[in-house]
């Protein structure tokens, strides 16, 4: 059985601390020839063992507001002091080419993404408490506690956008949320809007 050649992209989003990035991570290292992942720009500062061009595209403020003007960014949100944003073309080029796509951004960006490519599956990774996500965010050690009060407001309002995506997925463990993901991605090949095509090649020849 075969879906319609264009790839899937698939925005996933959460709060800060929600473990989207350990979940995309681990996505790659289990499956690395099937998805192809959208690094975002930033112009926050690297986090200890993140590496540019592969964790995020580190910039400058002004590179990135020359971006902004020029068109070349899919979605970008400002967010706790600093930019960050989808570079387009690559995303427009993989999925022309059939190839599924990870994209990882904020809540913000997820329903601007949603706004430009309507085909795009929205998935919302969800921590399974609010205690939880503090303990996760302290255990960084990266951030100062104010910083961190100021993450948890910001992620009770994000929580409550889960209604503006397609799917959940909560991640209480990274495996358990791996499989979930994957269960979703299943039934998105198999959806009827994607095997358009594919049904009208059988029809015809029947």
């Amino acid at each position: 059985m075969g879906s319609d050649s264009r790839g899937i992209l698939y925005v996933l989003s959460g709060p800060s601390g929600s473990g989207k990035g350990t979940v995309i991570r681990q996505m790659l290292q289990q499956d690395a020839d099937r998805f192809a992942f959208s690094v975002s720009a930033t112009t926050r500062s690297p986090r200890p063992g993140e590496i540019d061009g592969k964790d995020y595209f580190f910039i400058t403020r002004q590179d990135f507001e020359n971006k902004i003007a020029s068109g070349e960014m899919l979605e970008y949100v400002e967010y706790c002091g600093n930019y960050y944003g989808t570079p387009r073309a690559p995303v427009e080029e993989t999925l022309r080419q059939g190839r599924d796509m990870l994209l990882e951004i904020e809540v913000t960006g997820g329903k601007n993404v949603k706004r430009l490519l309507p085909e795009a599956v929205l998935i919302f990774i969800a921590p399974p408490s609010i205690k939880e996500l503090r303990e996760r965010l302290t255990g960084r050690g990266t951030e100062d506690s104010a910083t961190i009060e100021r993450r948890l407001e910001v992620a009770r309002s994000e929580l409550g956008e889960y209604v503006n995506y397609d799917y959940l997925a909560l991640n209480d463990t990274v495996e358990q949320c791996v499989g979930r993901i994957g269960a979703i991605m299943q039934a998105e090949k198999t959806a009827t809007t994607r095997m358009r095509a594919f049904m009208e090649r059988v029809i015809q020849h029947v």
